[in-house]
């Protein structure tokens, strides 16, 4: 497998060098490409980067800076399109603030290797101890009842809908139209629909939650209103009383 590792960072000059010396070894040597992109950061993030890249010696490395900030959303979608235009077969999103442990990309591998069909792999803080590792009581309490609601909607099954650790297959993005997602935080829940929507394999496994000091830049009361609108959206589009065009997968 052609595998990328993509690094969405924004302010995160002091954790992004952290972050990337905690990639393992072995997988920076197997992987094709790691590629940063700063979402026009009001810090030096992007030089950081760069800086890293000289004195590290990595190859591998890419760094980039967004002219405008497109956002949490808008940057994944230049990162997706980025993947496929180049060939890879699956690309790995990790966070540069590192509230998620790069030592667990292996885990969120593997089962790519027994079903190559499987469209998302991504790391679930729910099924292991979130608050132990300092997630917020009311963001717990939050992801808990978004969870329940979205898996009631959608039928499935899964521990949670909101952890940025997830690994794609290029192959079965490009069968869905998520550069109609949502440009925003809630960017996760829009694609997570659309795979659904046709039916593709998702699966989850668990990793370890750490919540530090980096700022957090979500509004989580917007958020919470962002997904339960996508959810109702998706509803009314199924039930076919008004069509949404991002979850029009069958005419794309």
């Amino acid at each position: 497998m052609k595998v990328a590792i993509f690094i969405p960072t924004y302010n995160a000059s002091r954790t992004l060098p952290l972050l990337l010396d905690r990639i393992p070894k072995e997988l920076k040597d197997s992987v094709k490409e790691i590629f940063v992109i700063d979402d026009a950061s009001q810090d030096n993030t992007y030089l950081v980067g760069v800086g890293y890249q000289s004195l590290s010696g990595l190859s591998k490395l890419k760094v980039y800076k967004n002219d405008i900030n497109k956002g949490y959303g808008g940057n994944q979608k230049f990162a997706y399109h980025y993947a496929i235009d180049h060939g890879f077969d699956i690309v790995v999103m990790l966070h540069g603030d590192a509230q998620y442990a790069p030592e667990y990309i292996p885990a969120l591998l593997e089962p790519f290797k027994r079903d190559p069909e499987i469209a998302l792999v991504f790391g679930s803080r729910m099924t292991g101890d979130p608050l132990k590792g300092g997630m917020p009581v009311y963001k717990f309490f939050g992801n808990k009842v978004l969870t329940y609601m979205e898996n009631k909607v959608l039928n499935i099954n899964l521990s949670e809908y909101h952890s940025g650790f997830r690994v794609y297959n290029c192959k079965k993005l490009k069968e869905i139209p998520f550069h109609l997602c949502s440009g925003g935080f809630h960017f996760d829940t829009d694609i997570l629909i659309q795979l659904k929507m046709k039916n593709f394999k998702i699966v989850e496994r668990p990793i370890p939650t750490h919540y530090g000091d980096e700022k957090c830049h979500v509004n989580v009361f917007k958020y919470g209103l962002n997904i339960l609108n996508s959810l109702l959206n998706y509803k009314l589009h199924t039930l076919g009383i008004k069509k949404s065009k991002k979850f029009d997968i069958k005419l794309y």
